[in-house]
């Protein structure tokens, strides 16, 4: 079909108003969708560089503008343009060659963005049932979304918490935030007595291994061997070995007295066919839902205890609680704490 000259002009007019308005539109064109999302991983990014500095400050380094770029997962040339427009912002001061440090307006920002991590990661722990591997990677993008008005509707929710789920201190609003008492594990001699008040979720090879040894928050232990190659030590009746590197994420409360180690705590999966015993209470490690449905059950202190059937493959087992029979997997036995008659 042949079109005439005036036609086929207005045709090619249209079509140029058409593409126009879908690559200008105000706010939904293809212009504004590329330019927003520039503008939010230059945000992103940058809230990123902030917290890596902060975390690296606070272990008393001088850092490297090189290490920075090297630690996060980014294009190094977007890193050193990101990096270069904060310096412009007064976020970072670069006080010699190669080394990066943070301001004091840069150090307000990333507290702002710890704080919304670490509330996050409580929200995860008290409010979902989301399992802690997966809670600082949710954390991490939650972080760069919420606002500060949003984020103090948060705390408020979560009763202003101090401590995150792994004992780090959640920063007020105001910028303040309380201090971790403690020692590393792989630093104490044998005999040390004290309670796990942190756990480091990175390197996360080493998280997974704490996790996958069942080791909890707010466990009394007792270090029987402390060696270059291995830190053994006891805790609620089980042993745990460990390699000195891994160890190092446990940071632990030490007790002045012998007093204050309950030496007839030990987990409920530790009871034998046969036993009795008094339940002492639920581990802190067991939040939220789980722990409210645990209590609803009748796990509660001073309640006898005793196990009333075992399954075949020995988990899950079942338990007599107040004339009723209640069948639990070894993890959760593991976090209710009993003292055996």
């Amino acid at each position: 079909m042949n079109v005439s000259g005036p036609l086929f002009n207005l045709l090619v007019f249209l079509g140029v108003l058409v593409l126009a308005y879908v690559l200008f539109r105000p706010t939904k064109g293809w212009f504004w969708l590329v330019a927003n999302s520039v503008k939010t991983n230059q945000k992103v990014i940058t809230e990123d560089v902030l917290k890596q500095l902060y975390t690296l400050e606070n272990q008393g380094e001088h850092i490297l503008k090189k290490e920075v770029v090297n630690s996060l997962q980014y294009n190094d040339s977007t890193l050193e343009g990101v990096i270069a427009t904060m310096a412009e912002n007064g976020l970072v001061d670069e006080p010699s060659q190669g080394e990066i440090r943070l301001t004091a307006l840069g150090r307000d920002y990333a507290l702002k963005i710890v704080r919304v991590h670490r509330l996050w990661e409580k929200y995860l722990a008290e409010k979902t049932g989301f399992d802690k591997t997966e809670w600082h990677a949710r954390a991490e993008k939650m972080e760069h979304q919420l606002s500060h008005e949003e984020t103090n509707v948060l705390a408020t929710e979560l009763g202003n918490p101090i401590y995150d789920p792994h004992g780090d201190p959640i920063p007020s609003h105001s910028g303040e935030y309380a201090d971790i008492d403690g020692a590393h594990l792989n630093d104490l001699p044998v005999d040390t007595v004290g309670k796990i008040v942190h756990v480091e979720d990175e390197p996360e090879v080493y998280y997974r291994q704490i996790l996958a040894e069942n080791i909890h928050i707010g466990s009394v232990i007792r270090v029987v061997e402390n060696t270059d190659r291995r830190v053994l030590f006891y805790a609620e009746g089980e042993e745990f070995i460990l390699a000195p590197e891994v160890a190092r994420n446990l940071t632990i409360e030490v007790f002045e007295t012998q007093e204050e180690l309950e030496e007839l705590a030990v987990r409920l999966s530790a009871l034998g066919t046969g036993e009795k015993a008094e339940i002492l209470g639920i581990s802190k490690e067991c939040r939220g839902d789980s722990r409210r449905r645990l209590l609803d059950l009748g796990f509660v202190k001073g309640t006898p205890i005793q196990i009333d059937l075992v399954s075949p493959l020995q988990n899950p087992k079942a338990y007599l609680v107040k004339g009723t029979t209640i069948a639990l997997r070894d993890d959760q036995a593991a976090k209710i704490l009993i003292k055996k008659m």
